[in-house]
């Protein structure tokens, strides 16, 4: 039986993720952040046309067994780089990216199964002048940008995806063979990689970059999303540290939340349920149902989020929302829908 495959990342700068001396490029218009890719993706070299996104990485993979023992398999794909947009006044100007060669280290194979890998990236031939901590103590360079993407094919016909590591910047989302958006690298770090000193802990140098991986939400969390960041009043973003707690169970409030960057776990009667990742809308029972907060949210990780008033959106949609949100009626245990991972790329 022959088995293909594939998966991709988009990867984009959201606004409010760039922080520092470097923010004025963006909030001036000089440059841009992006508009969320879609839902599901068609053809990467028309979105990078567009300025879909500021770089791609396709993993494809095939294998053919027999019985669940490996006869054949190969990968291919790679790099899809995009361009930086720069604008002074009337005039406009794309920058060309240096694109690194491709990484796809030799497969793992096992007892009916296949397991592939492939790294991709480089840096925007923009110059971004930042401090680094040895002489000269400042470098002119972008840093790198890359995502590490895993595929696993199983004799049964199974498909197994994975977002293995990645740069502490931009945003990172991952699409299954279907196209359609299925994993979110949870936590951007405009600092830490900003501060990066070169090669060395990269995919081309001697290690990658841990990434905490969360499950996409929902398409109507992103339908709202749009409207709180875009629907008029600009919404008050807070970031909070790891350990701080954002709202209590009891507590009276009425605000309605979206979560920016990073993950919250939940707890309702002291009962832990699965933590939600960035592009979650949180709040909205307390607005259905008499004011109180219905969870604890707890920042397992720096945390950013919106917080905008409740007249922003329907009743009607945060009813639909609030269904899929009341994962304690539940009598089984489930695994996180937005179950957050560590994993380190090998």
């Amino acid at each position: 039986m022959r088995i293909e495959s594939h998966v991709t990342s988009l990867s984009w700068i959201p606004s409010e993720a760039v922080k520092g001396y470097t923010k004025p490029a963006f909030t001036m218009g000089i440059t841009h952040y992006d508009d969320p890719p879609p839902d599901v993706i068609g053809d990467l070299e028309t979105m990078r046309g567009a300025d879909g996104f500021r770089f791609a990485n396709r993993l494809t993979a095939w294998a053919e067994f027999d019985g669940d023992r490996l006869v054949s398999y190969g990968n291919g794909g790679g790099l899809v780089m995009g361009s930086t947009s720069v604008r002074l006044g009337p005039l406009g100007v794309r920058f060309a990216a240096f694109s690194l060669p491709d990484l796809r280290p030799e497969p793992e194979v096992g007892d009916g199964w296949v397991r592939f890998r492939q790294s991709a990236g480089g840096r925007t031939a923009l110059p971004f002048p930042r401090r680094v901590s040895h002489p000269p103590y400042l470098r002119m360079q972008s840093p790198l940008v890359w995502t590490t993407l895993s595929l696993t094919l199983h004799a049964d016909g199974r498909a197994e995806m994975g977002l293995d590591g990645a740069s502490p910047f931009p945003r990172h989302w991952v699409y299954g063979a279907d196209d359609r958006l299925a994993l979110k690298a949870g936590v951007t770090d405009f600092a830490r990689w900003a501060a990066q000193q070169g090669a060395e802990h990269t995919p081309w140098g001697f290690e990658d970059s841990l990434v905490l991986v969360t499950a996409a939400e929902t398409a109507l969390e992103r339908e709202m999303s749009t409207r709180i960041m875009r629907g008029g009043a600009k919404p008050r973003i807070r970031s909070l540290k790891a350990g701080e707690v954002l709202v209590r169970q009891g507590e009276p409030s009425s605000s309605l939340f979206l979560l920016l960057d990073g993950v919250l776990g939940v707890e309702v009667n002291d009962r832990s349920l699965p933590e939600v990742g960035p592009g979650a809308i949180l709040g909205e029972r307390a607005i259905l149902e008499g004011g109180l907060r219905t969870a604890t949210l707890t920042a397992l990780t720096p945390v950013r989020v919106a917080e905008a008033p409740t007249d922003l959106i329907e009743i009607e949609a945060l009813s639909r929302l609030a269904e899929g949100h009341r994962r304690e009626d539940s009598s089984v245990s489930e695994a996180p829908a937005s179950e957050a991972r560590v994993s380190e790329a090998r």
